[in-house]
């Protein structure tokens, strides 16, 4: 299980009271454990296709090992979506700019789906949610 802490400061100015500390403990439960790894997994993959999102459009160059490296962990998640849409080209000077409906889609879904993997998550632990 995780462990959170919280530490709270306050500092009075009246008289010569000096700051006090209050520190909280709680612990995660194991749903909410799997919800934190869960959140975080999809963070990554969300940063990861926001990034192939931002190269394409940019039409940043795949000889650099760092675009080769994004293109190549995130394509196994847009596979599914290829051919929905089409890709829109725009020819520039130097570089051609690609617009992927297909990444913007996985995007969604893949938010969607993460969001009712934690609803049902939630569901079979038998928490309730706070409001």
């Amino acid at each position: 299980m995780a462990e959170i802490l919280k530490e709270t400061t306050t500092i009075q100015n009246e008289g010569p009271r000096e700051a006090v500390t209050t520190e909280t403990k709680s612990v995660a439960t194991s749903s909410q454990t799997v919800e934190y790894l869960v959140y975080f997994f999809l963070g990554v993959l969300e940063i990861l296709l926001a990034f192939r999102l931002i190269f394409k459009l940019t039409g940043a160059s795949i000889a650099s090992g760092f675009v080769s490296s994004i293109y190549g962990l995130t394509s196994i998640f847009i596979l599914p979506f290829e051919g929905i849409f089409r890709r829109g080209y725009a020819q520039g000077v130097e570089t051609t700019s690609i617009l992927e409906p297909a990444t913007l889609t996985a995007m969604i879904v893949y938010a969607v789906l993460i969001w009712g993997i934690i609803k049902l998550v939630r569901i079979f632990s038998g928490e309730t949610e706070e409001r």
